[in-house]
């Protein structure tokens, strides 16, 4: 079995490679490739010495040359973030000016970056629908995920959207439970970063209703909410939904704040310090800081899944198709599904309540045009996606959006 790692000189590679490293299944070739060589080769040297530990008998490459990466791969997992965190930097700070939440992810920033990443990952798709073949699958963590895993689909690769939310809420709620993760299923459903935890349970009992009342003052800070949020839904958002449900209060703090992309380019030198020494065999626990937490055990479990016959529950980003009432069959929708023999099986879901179904729908309207927007590159759609966002919507804001270096690189005029 071929596993290639688009986005390699990423700090998260070394928690990946520590999964794949581990791998309870046959894994052959390894192959790490990123753009910037310099990055790759620190990365993939820190990579070479953790396989090296674990006696991995594979054959690991890399490389600069996306066709020698994907080439014959049956996995190839994406990571890449398109202008690097000099572009983030733009993304969290640029929309304050205008008056908006300044976020990598959604909002204005979360726009500019679908419409730098969605026409590079059409390209590397294409790329491995060329060299690996039809039945190659492509694992997305690159966000916005639900945009980028939406523009795949809609390009018909055969793609899956894998996010870590719901798998840290797993191994967070284990731990209030006193369990194994294994134990805990989170029954997380909605659009990627928009989800809320309706049920969770453990041992096929749902005890959500027992973790709220018990521990609702520490999930409200893990939500970074108010607890009168989680009291008056009855469910776990997730910590996005801080910026729909706190907007004002949010807005203010990130005019003062040091924007999350400077605390991470310093995170990331100091990492890439770390991973300079040859004596370092392991990740170091400064990743922890990184953000990404436990992505590699989610990526490596989804992987697994898809390999053998196993059953197991995970959450990821596929097509609604039914799975959630009030919503297109088209729309993505980040929902647990079961693995079984290399297919994703959605569990069935009990309709949205009426305010968690209404700003879906708002949600999803936009990442269907700006997923539009994002490949065609026409200023009106692009202006369409941006007014139909719950977190933009007014028209001088908009028209600040596109006038600003966020934008006017991104959108033609």
């Amino acid at each position: 079995m071929r596993v290639a790692v688009v986005g390699a000189g990423s700090t998260y590679t070394p928690e990946l490679v520590s999964g794949l490293g581990s791998f309870d299944v046959p894994l052959d070739e390894l192959a790490l490739m990123d753009v910037d060589d310099e990055r790759l080769d620190v990365v993939g040297g820190l990579a070479t010495r953790m396989l090296e530990r674990t006696a991995w008998r594979g054959d690991l490459s890399l490389t600069t040359d996306l066709d020698r990466a994907v080439e014959g791969a049956d996995f190839v997992l994406v990571q890449i973030r398109v202008g690097g965190q000099a572009a983030r930097l733009r993304d969290e700070t640029i929309p304050l000016a205008c008056g908006c939440i300044g976020q990598e992810t959604t909002g204005a920033g979360g726009f500019a970056k679908a419409m730098r990443t969605v026409p590079v990952m059409l390209q590397i798709a294409d790329r491995v629908r060329e060299l690996a073949g039809e039945r190659a699958w492509i694992v997305d963590f690159t966000n916005p995920v639900g945009i980028v895993t939406r523009a795949l689909l809609d390009a018909g690769h055969r793609a899956v959207g894998l996010c870590n939310v719901a798998i840290g809420f797993q191994r967070g709620l284990a731990d209030l439970l006193g369990v194994a993760p294994q134990r805990v299923v989170v029954d997380q459903v909605g659009l990627n970063h928009l989800t809320w935890v309706r049920r969770v349970f453990l041992d096929d009992r749902d005890v959500l209703p027992e973790l709220l009342e018990a521990h609702a003052d520490a999930l409200a800070e893990h939500t970074g909410m108010q607890r009168s949020v989680l009291d008056d839904l009855g469910v776990l958002p997730s910590y996005y939904l801080h910026y729909f449900y706190d907007h004002d209060r949010v807005l203010e703090e990130l005019h003062d704040a040091t924007p999350r992309a400077t605390a991470v380019a310093e995170i990331e030198r100091q990492l890439l310090e770390l991973y300079r020494d040859p004596a370092l065999t392991t990740k170091p626990a400064l990743l922890e800081q990184r953000g990404g937490a436990f992505y590699s055990e989610a990526a490596v479990g989804l992987v697994a899944s898809l390999l053998r016959d196993d059953g197991v529950v995970h959450e990821v980003d596929v097509r609604n198709n039914g799975v959630l009432a009030g919503l297109a069959a088209d729309d993505v929708v980040e929902v647990p599904a079961r693995v079984r023999g290399g297919v994703i099986e959605p569990l069935p879901q009990q309709p949205l309540a009426p305010e968690l179904l209404g700003l879906t729908q708002h949600v999803a309207a936009y990442e269907r045009l700006a997923a539009e927007a994002a490949v065609t590159r026409d200023p009106l759609t692009a202006r369409k996606a941006l007014l139909a966002h719950p977190l933009i919507g007014q028209i001088d804001q908009i028209d600040g959006l596109l006038a600003s270096a966020l934008l006017e690189s991104e959108v033609p005029r």
